[in-house]
């Protein structure tokens, strides 16, 4: 790199790591994890499970945002380092050093963005194929497995919860939850209609067919005091489980559905070998489902709390994946675009799900 370009990225990069020292606030961050490792210490601390995991990840999410500021600090001071030395021989060894810079600086942005009220929890997925029949149930499997990749290239957890086989091929209704750092707060811009145009491998005449589906994400409420549940607001039905799931699939009537009556709410799991186990994850859903539309009662803001999807048709999509008469891949939110149609649908969703978190931030909306 030439002296010039070194000085401009270094400027740049000096800029925002000031900005964000500015939000992070390294002493508040001190203050949050010296508090926390007092409440560790005290005899009590275990008695409570629930009250201990959340403070011992409040800590921890606090050391690591303390540690990644100065990691970023260390990087530009090592630039700086370059810039006084002077040496020609040296600039050309700098572009490594501003790359890698400006990747971690990224992230470290980004992740400064996800401070929601549930951005740090888990999130359940679920994918309801629009009108179109076939054509919509596979593009719901289409989506379900770039989910499932975004996951494994994050180093997420993918736990299946309920997955309902289309009539003739793809899903008829999935839900998952992906489990891992932030994982609300990174996927909850994916909440919407996606809406799929291609030749249709369905479509003996190979004509063009245009396909939707919508993504409901909801954070993973574990515990709360606000939700009462009465069991005779509650129908509880079994059934045969049917599609991905295990050996026990189609043996036993293991798979539950819960509805609850007030709301009208419906959730079902059969990933689980018991309904037992399938009962559990079932109620957990629902807990999610019913704090999530108290929330949004509260706040009148159900469109952005409570996970509400507009109907999967033409004018309501998010996002359009074309792969016929050319491939691209659009966000109509933020405009970004990919060109790349086959690498987004393997997984690589990050840049949409980046921008979309700048924009919003932009926007200035409180999720």
């Amino acid at each position: 790199m030439e002296k010039f370009e070194i000085v401009k990225a270094y400027e740049d990069f000096k800029k925002r790591i000031s900005d964000l020292e500015k939000v992070i606030n390294p002493t508040n961050l001190q203050s949050i994890i010296q508090k926390n490792e007092e409440k560790m210490l005290e005899a009590d601390f275990w008695n409570d499970n629930q009250k201990a995991s959340k403070v011992i990840n409040e800590c921890n999410n606090a050391k690591d945002l303390l540690a990644s500021l100065k990691d970023v600090q260390n990087k530009l001071a090592d630039l700086h380092s370059i810039l006084e030395l002077d040496d020609e021989d040296l600039y050309s060894l700098a572009e490594e050093s501003v790359n890698d810079l400006a990747k971690v600086l990224d992230e470290l942005e980004i992740n400064n963005l996800l401070n929601g009220e549930y951005d740090n929890t888990n999130a359940i997925v679920e994918l309801h194929p629009g009108a179109g029949g076939t054509e919509s149930q596979d593009w719901a499997l289409m989506l379900y497995r770039m989910y499932k990749r975004f996951a494994e290239r994050k180093n997420f957890e993918f736990d299946l919860l309920d997955y309902q086989d289309g009539l003739e091929a793809g899903i008829k209704s999935v839900t998952f939850l992906i489990k891992g750092k932030n994982a609300y707060g990174i996927l909850k811009g994916e909440r919407g209609v996606h809406r799929l145009v291609r030749i249709s491998p369905f479509d003996s005449n190979a004509r063009r067919h245009t396909s939707f589906v919508g993504c409901n994400v909801t954070p993973e409420i574990i515990e709360t005091n606000e939700i009462k549940i009465n069991d005779e607001d509650l129908r509880i039905d079994t059934y045969r489980a049917s599609g991905a799931g295990g050996q026990h699939v189609n043996r036993t009537d293991s798979a539950v559905r819960i509805t609850h009556l007030p709301t009208g709410i419906v959730v079902s799991c059969q990933s689980q070998r018991s309904q037992i186990q399938n009962k559990e994850r079932a109620m957990m859903v629902l807990k999610s489902k019913l704090f999530q539309l108290e929330e949004a009662k509260k706040q009148e803001k159900i469109q952005n709390i409570s996970g509400g999807v507009d109907d999967n048709s033409f004018g309501s999509q998010i996002r359009s994946y074309v792969l016929h008469p050319y491939a691209m891949v659009k966000d109509h939110r933020t405009q970004e675009e990919s060109s790349n149609p086959n690498n987004v649908l393997d997984g690589d969703i990050e840049k949409f799900i980046n921008s979309y978190l700048k924009y919003n931030a932009m926007k200035g909306q409180v999720e």
